[in-house]
C-alpha cells in the first residue's frame, strides 16, 4: 500500500516528523517498507508568468523572456524550450538556485544577460525525460516556492501489511490507525451535500445473498465523461502508483485509495434491464477490462443483467458495459461480497486486480452506501450531471459477536498491569463499542475490523496502541532444578557428537518431500500427501531421511565436493490403520573417498564395510547382526536389514545403479537408516571385575561352504556360552590355492581369561572343544 504523506495529513496530522511517524507505524504492526521524498533536494525554485517573448537576435531556437517572478522587476531569461508562450505559468530556478546536478547563475547566452532559467520537470528531478517546460495551473500564485505549489515536500510511504489489516488499505483506514495511537483528532470526509435530481433508476437483485449481503447503486445521468479530472486528484492518485484514465474512472479509484471501497461505473446506455448477482452459469463468457475474455464457473460470483455477465463482482468489470467518452448515463456500484466467494478467483484467472486484493480481505460492509455518496458526489462536482434514487438490496450481514477481554489476562499476556481505564481508553480510541464490568470487558469489533474474534486479539490491540516500545522487559523469576539424566538413554547430542568424530556432517532438511523420492526410494506408491503443499516439489511427508540426504549430496557435488559425508536425525510418516505415524530416526550416507586425500594410505572409495563400521561403533558395545535382504532403494546384492537383539532396526546398503544414474551420481553411495530408539536405550551400564591374570588366545580355523556366513558362526559360538570365552572374532579369510571349488577357510581369534586364576590347560581344551563342536553344527570342518 503506497501512499502520500501528504494526503494522510489531510486526515490526521499529529506533531510528529516523517520519520517518528513512519516508526510509529511500524512499531504498530504497519511496517513501513519504503519513504522516499517525492521531489530532490532544491531551493529558490518559484511560479513564474512569461510577460513577453521575443526571438534572440543571434540565435534561431532561443527566445529572450519577460519574467515575473513576484518580485518588483520582471526578470529577463534566455531559454530554449519549444513550448514556452505569452501568458503561461512555469517553473523558474533564481540566480543561485542549485537543481539537481546544476547550479544556477548569471550568465550571458550568446551576449544576452540571463538571470535565471525557465525549468521542466526533468530539470526538476521529477520525471526522467520531458518536452518541454512544466506547465502550471493557470491558478498558480505567481511567486510562490514551487516545493509548496506541488507540495514537493511530501513523502511517499510504502507499507508492508500483513493479511488480516484489510481495514489499513485506505488513507482513511491508515489515518483512524495514526489517530488512535497518537491521540490526534481524526478530520471526518465533508458530507454528501447533493440532492435526488434525476429519475432514472436500476433495481438490484441478490440471487446470492450469502455471497453479497449488500449491495448498492445509483444512475447518474447526464454526465461529461470528457470532464478534465483536477489536478490535486491526478496527482494524489498518481503518489498512490494509479496512473489517470478518465474523471469517472479517476473517481473511483480516488475513493478506492480514499475509503478501501472497491467501486465500479457502467455505461447505463450499454445495460440491458436490472441487475442480478448471481453465480455464474455453465458456457458464460465475459470479456473483462483488461481485454481478457474468461470461461465462466459456476463458483464465480457475477454481476448480470438481463442478457448475461457484464462484470465479474469483485474483480473486474466487463469491457462492453465499460463506460468511454461518449458516456453520458452511468449506473455507479458500491458492494460488499464475501471474501470466501472471491478470494482465489484473480489468481485463477491468471491476474490481480486492486478490488480482488481488497475484496478477498475484507472490506467495511457498513462504509458501503457512504462510498457510494462520496463518489457521487466527487462526479457530480468534476462531471456534472444528475443523480438518481439509491438502489440497495440487502441480505444477512456479518455478524458481530462481542469479545471477552480481562485485565487479568491482559496482565498475564503482556506482563504489564494496565488499569482498567487505560483499557477502556485504547478500546475507544480503536472506535470499539464496549460494555464494561469492573475489569472485564465485552467488545464489539468495529465493520471494518475482520481479524478480532478471540481474547488474544484484543490484548494484540491494547498491545500496539500501548506500544510495544513501553513493554519493559521483567526479570525471569522461576526455580531452577537440574533436569535428571537418565542413565539408561543416550542423549542426541552425543550421537550427533558420535557422527561427527566419524567424518559426518548433520543436514536438517525439510519433511516434505518430492512423491518421485518416495516412489523410487522405498516404492511407496500412496505416500501421505499434503491437502496444501506449499512447493509441487514437497507435496507428500516423508518415511525416509535418505531422499533429503540425496539432494544434500547433489547440492555438495555440485559445489565441487569430491568427499561427502552426511547424517540427519528426524521424523519419518507412515499411515496405519486409518490414522499417522511419526518415528524417529538416524540416516547418514557416505560419499567419495574412504578418507581424506593424504601420503599416509592409498585413495580408495568408500565401501559398504566402511559403513557397516561406523554402524557398529555407534552401537558399540552392543553386538549388531546384517541379514542380507532386498531394498527398493539398494543394489541387490549389496543391500542388508540391521537387526539389535534379533529384531529389525533399519537397513543399509549401495544405492541402487538405477537411482545411481537418475540422481546423476558419479560414484556409488552407500547409506543406512536405523531407528533412533534403537540408538537412544542403552541399558544401564554393570559393573564387571577387571581381571588380574594374564588372557589366553587361540586360534580356530574351519572350512565353510562360501554360502555359509561368519555372523551365523559367530552367532553359534556365542550361542555356545563357553565360561571363559571374553572374545571372538574373524581375523582372516582364504580362498584359492588348495581349496576345493565352493569352499572358504575362516580363521577366528578366541581370547580366555578367568577373573579369579590362571586357565589350566584342561579348561582350555574344554571351552575350546565347546566352540569346535557349536563350529561342527553349523557344518564347519576343523582344519589341522
Amino acid at each position: 500500500m503506497q501512499f502520500s504523506e501528504s494526503w494522510l495529513r489531510t486526515f490526521v496530522n499529529p506533531s510528529l516528523s516523517s520519520e517518528e511517524l513512519s516508526h510509529l507505524l511500524t512499531m504498530a504492526g504497519l511496517e513501513v517498507e519504503e519513504m522516499t521524498p517525492v521531489a530532490p533536494a532544491f531551493d529558490k525554485v518559484v511560479v513564474a508568468q512569461v510577460l513577453s517573448k521575443d526571438k534572440h537576435p543571434d540565435a534561431d531556437r532561443l527566445n529572450v523572456l519577460t519574467v515575473n517572478v513576484g518580485q518588483a522587476e520582471p526578470l529577463t531569461i534566455v531559454c530554449g524550450a519549444g513550448n514556452v508562450s505569452v501568458g503561461m505559468k512555469a517553473p523558474c530556478a533564481l540566480v543561485g538556485a542549485k537543481l539537481p546536478g546544476i547550479e544556477i547563475k548569471q550568465a550571458k547566452v550568446r551576449g544576452i544577460a540571463s538571470f535565471g532559467m525557465m525549468c521542466s520537470e526533468k530539470e526538476l528531478g521529477l520525471a526522467e525525460e520531458s518536452a518541454g517546460l512544466m506547465v502550471l495551473a493557470a491558478d498558480a500564485v505567481v511567486g510562490q516556492n514551487i516545493r509548496e505549489h506541488l507540495d514537493l515536500d511530501d513523502h511517499l510511504i510504502t507499507l508492508k501489511l500483513t493479511p488480516n489489516r484489510s481495514d489499513c488499505l485506505s488513507l482513511n483506514g491508515i489515518a483512524r490507525e495514526v489517530a488512535a495511537l497518537t491521540g490526534a483528532t481524526l478530520q471526518a470526509l465533508p458530507q454528501a451535500a447533493f440532492k435526488q435530481a434525476g429519475k432514472e433508476s436500476r433495481k438490484a437483485k441478490l440471487s446470492a445473498a450469502a455471497a453479497c449481503p449488500r449491495y448498492t447503486g445509483r444512475v447518474i445521468s447526464g454526465v461529461n465523461a470528457k470532464a478534465t479530472t483536477p489536478v490535486w486528484m491526478v496527482q494524489r492518485l498518481q503518489r498512490c502508483g494509479l496512473r489517470s484514465i478518465s474523471a469517472l474512472v479517476d473517481v473511483t479509484n480516488y475513493v478506492l485509495l480514499e475509503l478501501g471501497q472497491p467501486l465500479h461505473a457502467f455505461d447505463l446506455n450499454k445495460l440491458n434491464g436490472d441487475v442480478d448477482v448471481r453465480f455464474a452459469h455453465a458456457g458464460e463468457k465475459l470479456k473483462l477490462l483488461n481485454e481478457q475474455t474468461v470461461d465462466l464457473q459456476d463458483d464465480m460470483l457475477v454481476i448480470a443483467d438481463s442478457k448475461g455477465p457484464v462484470a465479474l463482482a469483485g474483480v473486474m468489470g466487463g469491457a462492453d458495459s465499460a463506460v468511454d467518452d461518449a458516456t453520458t448515463d452511468i449506473f455507479l456500484e458500491s458492494a460488499f461480497f464475501v471474501p470466501s466467494v472471491i478470494v482465489g478467483k484473480s489468481r485463477r484467472l491468471g491476474f490481480s486486480s486492486d478490488s480482488s486484493y481488497r475484496f478477498e480481505r475484507g472490506v467495511d460492509f457498513a462504509a458501503t452506501q457512504a462510498a457510494l455518496d462520496r463518489a457521487t458526489q466527487l462526479i457530480l462536482d468534476i462531471c456534472g450531471g444528475q443523480a438518481g434514487a439509491l438502489t440497495e438490496a440487502q441480505g444477512e450481514l456479518p455478524a458481530r459477536p462481542p469479545v471477552r477481554l480481562r485485565a487479568s489476562r491482559v496482565l498475564r499476556v503482556l506482563g504489564v498491569a494496565l488499569k482498567a481505564e487505560e483499557i477502556a481508553q485504547i478500546l475507544s480510541r480503536l472506535g470499539m463499542q464496549f460494555q464494561q464490568k469492573g475489569e472485564e470487558f465485552s467488545a464489539t469489533p468495529p465493520s471494518y475490523r475482520f481479524d478480532i474474534a478471540i481474547e488474544e486479539d484484543l490484548i494484540e490491540e491494547v498491545a500496539r496502541v500501548y506500544g510495544y516500545e513501553n513493554i519493559q522487559p521483567a526479570p525471569i523469576q522461576a526455580r531452577m532444578s537440574i533436569l535428571p539424566l537418565v542413565e539408561a538413554e543416550r542423549p542426541q547430542a552425543k550421537l550427533r557428537q558420535s557422527m561427527v568424530l566419524r567424518d559426518y556432517q548433520e543436514t536438517i532438511n525439510y519433511a516434505f518431500v518430492e512423491a518421485e523420492w518416495e516412489r523410487d526410494l522405498r516404492a511407496n506408491a500412496a505416500p501421505i500427501a499434503l491437502k496444501n503443499p506449499i512447493a509441487s516439489q514437497m507435496s507428500v511427508m516423508r518415511s525416509s531421511l535418505l531422499g533429503g540426504l540425496l539432494s544434500a549430496l547433489r547440492t555438495n557435488l555440485a559445489r565441487k565436493q569430491p568427499r561427502v559425508r552426511l547424517f540427519e536425525i528426524g521424523g519419518c510418516f507412515a499411515a496405519e490403520a486409518g490414522t499417522y505415524t511419526q518415528n524417529e530416526r538416524l540416516a547418514g550416507l557416505a560419499y567419495g573417498g574412504a578418507s581424506s586425500e593424504q601420503w599416509g594410505s592409498p585413495a580408495r572409495t568408500v565401501d559398504f564395510y566402511d559403513v557397516k563400521g561406523d554402524i557398529e561403533a555407534l552401537f558399540a558395545p552392543r553386538s549388531l547382526s546384517f541379514q542380507a535382504a532386498p531394498y527398493p532403494a539398494s543394489h541387490p546384492g549389496r543391500s542388508a536389514r540391521i537387526l539389535l537383539d534379533g529384531r529389525a532396526i533399519g537397513w543399509m546398503g549401495e544405492l541402487h545403479p538405477q537411482w545411481q544414474q537418475q540422481y546423476d551420481l558419479p560414484q556409488a553411495v552407500v547409506w543406512f537408516e536405523v531407528e533412533l530408539a534403537a540408538l537412544t536405550q542403552i541399558g544401564v551400564p554393570r559393573l564387571a571385575d577387571i581381571s588380574k591374570f594374564p588372557p589366553v588366545r587361540r586360534d580356530i580355523a574351519v572350512l565353510v561352504d562360501e554360502n555359509v556366513t561368519v555372523q551365523s558362526l559367530l552367532e553359534a559360538m556365542l550361542a555356545a556360552k563357553a565360561p571363559n570365552v571374553v572374545e571372538l572374532a574373524l581375523f582372516d579369510v582364504y580362498r584359492g590355492k588348495g581349496m576345493e571349488q565352493g569352499k572358504k577357510s575362516l580363521a577366528f581369534r578366541v581370547l580366555l581369561q578367568d577373573t579369579q586364576k590362571t586357565l589350566t590347560d584342561s579348561e582350555i581344551e574344554e571351552n575350546t572343544s565347546c566352540l569346535v563342536a557349536a563350529l561342527q553344527g553349523q557344518g564347519a570342518q576343523l582344519r589341522v
